[in-house]
C-alpha cells in the first residue's frame, strides 16, 4: 500500500515505515502529524485517484527530526566590474516517519 501526498509545494510517494524529509512544519520531535492532502492511494491493484484529493484519506506520521540541510553557496559575479557577492543558505526541513495510511 502506498500513497502520493502533497506538502510544502511538493509531492511524495510514501509507504508505511518510510522516513522522508519535507519542508519545515511546526511541531516538536515525537509529535503526531496528519497529512490530509492525499492525491493518490493504491492498495494492491485498487488505485484511487483524487480530484484533486482523495476523500476521507489521510496519512498519519510522527516527527523524527527538525534540522537544517547542508549549506549551499550562492555566489554572484560580474566580470570586469569588481562585483562579487558570496552568501550561504541552509534550508530548514522536517524529517517524518510514516506511521499509517488511512482510507475510510
Amino acid at each position: 500500500m502506498y500513497a502520493v501526498i502533497a506538502t510544502g509545494g511538493k509531492q511524495y510517494k510514501v509507504s508505511e515505515g518510510d522516513i522522508l524529509r519535507i519542508e519545515k512544519i511546526a511541531g516538536d520531535v515525537g509529535d503526531a502529524v496528519s497529512l490530509d492532502r492525499v492525491l493518490m492511494l493504491s492498495e494492491g491493484d485498487d488505485v484511487t485517484i483524487g480530484t484533486p484529493v482523495v476523500d476521507n484519506a489521510m496519512v498519519n506520521a510522527s516527527i523524527v527530526e527538525q534540522d537544517k540541510a547542508k549549506k549551499i553557496l550562492v555566489f554572484k559575479y560580474k566580470r570586469r566590474k569588481r562585483y562579487r557577492r558570496k552568501q550561504g543558505h541552509r534550508q530548514p526541513f522536517t524529517a517524518i516517519k510514516i506511521d499509517k495510511i488511512v482510507n475510510s
